[in-house]
């Protein structure tokens, strides 16, 4: 498993109302994430309407994949980025 820190921005026509409603749901499929190794951190920018997420998968689609499991992901936009571990200078 890879991590990548996956940048979701809220779509500019959406209803805060209906996020908010589905906050319990979405902090149960947090929790199943993190339980199961799919997740590590998850931050919430609400001023910038943005939410920065550690996920732990084999590739880009399949972390994008883990995130659409997530109550909010249907208002979000999806920025993944790879986060290798840094490689070690090679010895010349």
């Amino acid at each position: 498993m890879d991590t990548f820190m996956v940048v979701a921005t809220f779509k500019p026509d959406t209803d805060m109302a209906e996020v908010f409603a589905v906050v319990t749901d979405e902090v149960a499929q947090v929790e199943v994430l993190k339980a199961s190794g799919r997740m590590g951190s998850g931050h919430v920018s609400m001023s910038r309407r943005t939410v920065f997420l550690e996920i732990f998968a084999a590739d880009t689609t399949a972390a994008a994949e883990t995130v659409r499991t997530l109550p909010m992901a249907k208002w979000w936009d999806l920025d993944v980025y790879p986060c290798p571990a840094p490689t070690p200078p090679t010895a010349s």
